[in-house]
């Protein structure tokens, strides 16, 4: 990582002082040569809140003598993060130099002419052999690199492992949706997902579908005119899971407005025997920081009965696709500064700032170098750590399209409430208000 000169701070802070003196001194000439716009520009770059301290610092340690990083914070949401960089983007905005992107921004935005396209030698680093095939496939479009693979989100299955092991379940064999459904009924736990009427529920129905071999669309970048693969075999599949998992005593109270938080507090409920939860990589540094407090293991002999699994298979016997998520990092088509900027991308997405993402805010890392970095490997277990690099390597990814967003929120019209999912209309019937959505002849 570029590491910034201590002197920079007082340099242009001397250099500001000085223009301020000759100013007040009558040097007009000194005046115009220190005005408004300058000294080194600002890059701006707009971050979700995952890990913002982390990305704080790296803006500062990544700014150089010709630019300064400043971080601009995005909403919480994926939905209203996309909405608000679309809009700036829409306009023209110069002012977004930098941007975190969840992967399924990238092939809209590279479609709509939004992201600079990265140069052949800096494409090639970017996606070169150490990154994760799962975090590298996030970064293309229509043959061509358009961002950089920061950190690398997937979901694993986080249980208690006394509950698990009441319930009979060997653990260190691959176990289905149904299997941790009824074991969680039959011993009184709960199973937790993200089933909001929000993009995470997508996620979940895509990774039913990827995992009994479907797909939500295919011939992806014909745009309107892809294949929508919705009213299929792997879609009922996923459909049995969700009505299985609604029907079933182990569903959690909040399930059609769960998310990523609302199960957390579940694993270790008082006097409950926990959860088997679906969620990301930050799991586990959550729990080991709430150890002893409200929600969290009440000490570290109960923190060590979290146990992780691969994420469950649709059907048995068929290999799970778990979720890939994270962020990559872009740069805007309309930014003043795009030299300063790709070479900002570049630091901020360095293997030193992604060990950085992973042991301070449990962000795993899309290069595989980083795993086998010493302050990761004292961070995580080994198996842990095992588990993320492989799950983002074999993981199924949400489609890509230019028309993802539309795509998203059709399923979610349909699909949602979780209670309502009926296997043998929910696909054809999601399959049919896509087409018609896509082709102008129904409105969300």
């Amino acid at each position: 990582m570029k590491q910034p000169s201590t002197h920079q701070g007082r340099r242009r802070r001397r250099l500001a002082a000085l223009a301020s003196l000759a100013c007040t001194a009558g040097l007009l000439t000194a005046c115009s040569a220190f005005g408004a716009d300058d000294g080194p520009p600002t890059l701006n770059w707009y971050v979700n809140p995952d890990g913002v301290e982390t990305l704080t610092k790296l803006a500062e340690q990544c700014s150089t003598d010709d630019y300064d990083i400043e971080i601009q914070l995005l909403p919480a949401g994926a939905t209203d993060q996309r909405t608000q960089l679309a809009r700036r983007l829409a306009a023209k905005d110069s002012s977004t130099d930098l941007m975190s992107l969840d992967p399924v921004f990238v092939p809209e935005f590279a479609n709509a002419g939004w992201l600079e396209q990265l140069p052949e030698d800096v494409a090639a680093k970017a996606v070169d052999e150490d990154v994760l095939s799962g975090a590298a496939e996030t970064v293309k479009w229509d043959d061509a690199v358009y961002a950089f693979p920061q950190w690398a989100n997937t979901q694993v299955l986080w249980y208690r492992k006394s509950l698990a092991e009441k319930a009979g379940l060997d653990m260190s064999q691959p176990v289905t949706w149904s299997q941790i459904i009824e074991a969680a009924a039959k011993e009184g736990g709960t199973v937790g997902v993200q089933a909001n009427k929000y993009e995470a529920y997508v996620v979940w129905i895509n990774a039913l579908i990827m995992g009994a071999g479907g797909d939500i669309i295919s011939d992806n970048e014909a745009g309107k005119d892809a294949s929508i693969d919705l009213d299929s075999d792997a879609a009922k599949k996923a459909a049995e899971v969700i009505k299985q998992l609604a029907d079933s005593k182990a569903k959690q109270p909040d399930l059609s407005t769960s998310n990523e938080g609302t199960s957390l507090g579940q694993m270790y409920p008082q006097g409950g025997p926990g959860e088997f939860m679906l969620n990301w990589t930050f799991v586990y540094k959550n729990y080991e920081g709430v150890i002893g407090a409200p929600g969290g293991p009440a000490d570290k002999k109960e923190f060590e009965d979290l146990g992780w699994a691969r994420y469950p298979q649709t059907v048995a016997g068929e290999e799970s696709k778990p979720p890939i998520g994270g962020i990559d990092i872009g740069v805007g088509a309309f930014t003043e500064h795009p030299d300063f900027a790709m070479a900002a991308a570049e630091c901020v997405t360095s293997t030193d700032a992604q060990v950085a993402l992973a042991v301070e805010s449990g962000l795993m890392p899309a290069r595989g170098s980083a795993y086998d970095d010493p302050a990761l490997a004292k961070a995580y277990p080994a198996d842990l750590l095992k588990l993320f690099r492989e799950s983002v390597d074999s993981g199924g990814p949400r489609p890509k399209s230019a028309y993802y967003a539309t795509i998203s929120a059709a399923i979610q019209s349909v699909w949602h409430s979780p209670f309502d999912v009926d296997p043998g209309s929910t696909p054809e019937k999601s399959a049919q208000f896509l087409s018609d959505v896509l082709n102008g002849k129904a409105l969300l």
